[in-house]
């Protein structure tokens, strides 16, 4: 429960008022004065409020990014993080929060530009000093009034001063008896809550007369500190060292006490206001106490001792070894105290061993939680302090290179895979360390589509990987994964046979993983009761044994061969792009299921932006599927023809031959219903694929029964050993008219325009935001951006208000 906003009850009105007429309001005073809690009483109030901590970011730069995380937005690999950012609040109702963003170049100029380009979010700043920005309105926080000589000791400032007095365990003040040392206090506060607040506490601890006012934050701080005994001032001075919110665990670490003095020591320091507790139990302190207690502890060694007491807390909670750990290990909830200790290790040579143990070791537990976005920038920041301990530097770069190509991109972990190789050449084993560093890279290829790539680098590990057993299981799984993707069943179903007999109790995910290959199949050929009920086991055995990446992927391939729903609920901004993208194509799916197909091919065409600009083929081609099926349902008949098109040629290069089947199904839909004599070409075709791997056509929701075509012979040069060929795909292209359309007169600049530029052009002119233009079109908001940037390049302006002018202009 919030502490009462004693005093500001006016403002609080002004701040709702201003949040309903206009769209971004600041918050200013002086500091203390208590414009964190009014924002935080207008946060609540809200539905949807998203908060951001700027006191201690640097930079417009690093404010956008932290907002991008609170929204939990995507970010794509090459996304500009403030065009990013304008997506996100497009369209949304919610409210930012940006608290303390005092003197931060160009911060101004960018919150105007957001109210500009977006159309519902809304902003609350607090700050010391005003933007002065046209969209921006002031509310002025003021000291709480202090009575004047001649008036009652009545009104907010005494409300305020009585109820901390209260608060702290002290005896109620008797206002009469004490009125001369209550005024001299209040006076000397200036009217500041903060102030007023520790003045009620060390009135709690030692009694009207006995204390002295205070002109400063600092000096009320020290005041009250100087009350403490000696157990809670070296707790005091070492929570301050920390830089985030600590349970009561780290707490006893860094203090070197027991639990349960801990408990005690924290409780004092609550009840003197000198920390805060949240909700969760944690302990926290207010910016400008922490920098009273930080700057106690330069002339002693409660820094060193707190830094001791963190890295020992670490070494306890932490997984042993580096193949330990599940995703609901305890330590997970305190992951920026972890990465303090980390980042702590690192700092000193005598230490980063250490920081490189601590960090391998936290690896899988964050892996599998599918946490890899926080688990890459530790890594990366531990590997760039200095070399670490030769028998798992090899490991940690390798481990940071597979995080790089979840989050960043597909092929962006390569150059780490490079210093994986480096580190292994000081390894007692440098074989083993290379055959696991060519399993890595076999996943990328797979990931990016690239099978022949794949299966050399496989080939590669399985030449390097005598001996340990591990690397062999790994490298065989991703082969199965391979074989699946060309469609050669009989040797996945062998080989997958192999890595679930040989996978032991500790690499449980493995064998699952080969399992749920396994219900690919099944599905691929039509077994849907049987692809079910393996799916839904691997997912039922991935909960038990906290394997939540396992589990997702499991209950992803069971809601695609059932009607049931999604098991649980998905932080998608947690997720690596490479389940991610999997999740949203079910999610796709479920939406045609549910007749709902704009929305469906707004998602796909979401995904494909994203698939092709991290490099993952697979979903590239699935998302364009399943755009095609979409578009088909809308009765967009062309452009679903050019998303079948654009499978077919991604299919067709990849190696993917059930997926080429499924593109010339859809484009013997478009022909059929054009009525063009070559309609039966495509689906014959499709059943030359799919007959020696006793597979059948995917239900396909949204599409209809298949219109009667003639039965056709296949061309003899678009099949070939169990692929379609490049000439099938040119063959195919050929069947289908692109539009043509007219163009601009050749003075007008809008000549420099392509079609699908002008498009987009007359439909900012129309009003509409990029949201709404995207789903107008298909396509993806990201495309809408690109083409705006393109636009406003080409014709030299700056504003949607000067292009709407020039479509007027020139319409």
């Amino acid at each position: 429960m919030l502490t009462p906003c004693v005093g500001r009850e006016d403002a609080l009105d002004r701040v709702r008022s201003l949040l309903l007429d206009g769209r971004w309001v600041t918050v200013t005073g002086a500091p203390g004065c208590g414009k964190t809690l009014l924002a935080r009483h207008a946060a609540e109030e809200h539905p949807r409020a998203v908060w951001v901590s700027a006191r201690s970011l640097r930079g417009a730069d690093a404010i956008v990014t932290a907002a991008l995380d609170a929204l939990g937005a995507d970010i794509a690999p090459g996304d500009p993080p403030f065009l990013a950012l304008k997506r996100a609040l497009d369209d949304q109702d919610v409210l930012l929060v940006l608290d303390g963003v005092d003197s931060v170049d160009g911060l101004g100029i960018l919150c105007d530009e957001l109210i500009d380009s977006t159309s519902t979010f809304r902003l609350l700043c607090t700050a010391s000093s005003v933007a002065g920005r046209p969209h921006e309105r002031v509310v002025r926080l003021g000291p709480l009034r202090v009575p004047q000589r001649g008036e009652g000791l009545e009104g907010p400032a005494v409300e305020l001063f009585l109820a901390r007095i209260a608060a702290a365990g002290g005896h109620p003040v008797d206002l009469r008896r004490d009125e001369r040392n209550v005024r001299r206090l209040l006076q000397a506060s200036g009217g500041l809550p903060l102030l007023i607040e520790h003045l009620g506490v060390q009135i709690a601890l030692v009694g009207v007369s006995d204390v002295t006012p205070t002109a400063s934050i600092d000096e009320a701080v020290h005041a009250s500190y100087a009350l403490l005994d000696e157990d809670q001032k070296r707790c005091f001075r070492r929570l301050a060292v920390m830089q985030h919110p600590v349970s009561l665990d780290v707490l006893a670490d860094i203090t070197d006490v027991t639990r349960a003095e801990a408990a005690q020591l924290a409780s004092a320091l609550a009840r003197r206001s000198l920390v805060e507790v949240h909700s969760d139990g944690r302990f926290d302190m207010l910016a400008p106490i922490r920098r009273h207690g930080v700057a106690l502890t330069v002339d002693g060694d409660d820094h060193e001792q707190a830094v001791a007491g963190l890295l020992r807390w670490a070494e306890r909670v932490t997984p042993s070894d580096g193949m330990s750990g599940a995703a609901d290990e305890s330590w997970l909830r305190e992951m920026g105290v972890m990465r303090q200790a980390i980042t702590a290790a690192a700092a000193e040579a005598r230490t980063r061993p250490l920081a490189y143990r601590l960090a391998n070791n936290i690896f899988s537990s964050l892996y599998t939680a599918m946490r890899a976005r926080e688990a890459v920038e530790i890594l990366e920041e531990v590997l760039a302090s200095g070399d670490g301990p030769a028998d798992i530097g090899s490991q940690l770069a390798r481990r940071a290179g597979i995080c790089a190509s979840e989050v960043r991109g597909t092929y962006e972990g390569m150059p780490l895979l490079e210093r994986a190789e480096q580190h292994a050449l000081t390894d007692p084993h440098p074989d083993r360390q290379r055959a696991r560093n060519a399993s890595i890279r076999a996943e990328m290829h797979l990931d990016a589509g690239a099978l022949d790539a794949a299966r050399q680098e496989v080939e590669a590990g399985l030449r390097l990987a005598v001996g340990d057993d591990y690397v062999l299981r790994q490298l065989r799984r991703t082969l199965v994964d391979i074989h699946v993707c060309r469609g050669e069943f009989d040797e996945a179903e062998a080989l997958a046979e192999v890595v679930m007999t040989d996978a032991p109790a500790e690499e449980q995910w493995m064998a699952l993983s080969a399992r749920m290959l396994m219900g690919v199949i099944a599905a691929e050929q039509g077994r849907t009761v049987e692809a079910a009920a393996i799916a839904r086991a691997a997912r039922d055995r991935a909960v038990d044994l906290a394997e939540d990446r396992i589990a997702l992927l499991a209950d992803t391939l069971f809601r695609a061969v059932s009607d049931n729903p999604r098991s649980a609920k998905v932080h998608y901004e947690w997720l690596p792009w490479g389940v991610r993208l999997g999740v949203q194509l079910q999610d796709a799916r479920d939406l045609m299921a549910a007749q709902e197909c704009r929305r469906a091919a707004g998602l796909a065409a979401d995904i494909i932006v994203l698939a092709d600009s991290i490099r993952l083929g697979r979903d590239g081609i699935e998302a364009r599927l399943l755009l095609g099926d979409a578009l088909t349902a809308c009765g967009e008949g062309a452009q679903a023809a050019a998303a079948y098109l654009g499978a077919l040629r991604q299919a067709t290069e990849c190696g993917f031959p059930l997926r080429a089947a499924d593109a010339l199904d859809g484009l013997d839909r478009a022909l059929a219903a054009e009525g063009s004599s070559a309609a039966g070409r495509c689906s014959a075709a499709a059943r030359a694929l799919r007959a020696p791997r006793r597979a059948v056509a995917r239900q396909r929701p949204g599409q209809g029964v298949p219109s009667s075509v003639p039965q056709r012979s296949v061309p003899a040069d678009w099949v070939s050993d169990g692929q379609f060929t490049d000439a099938g795909v040119a063959a195919v292209t050929t069947l289908f008219t692109p539009e043509s359309g007219a163009g601009e007169a050749a003075d007008s600049p809008l000549s420099l325009l392509t079609r699908t530029e002008r498009t987009v052009a007359s439909l900012v002119a129309q009003g509409l935001t990029n949201r709404q233009i995207a789903e107008q079109l298909f396509v993806s908001p990201r495309t809408v951006d690109a083409h705006l940037a393109h636009i406003f390049r080409k014709l030299d302006i700056s504003s949607r208000a000067r292009l709407a002018a020039l479509m007027v202009d020139h319409a």
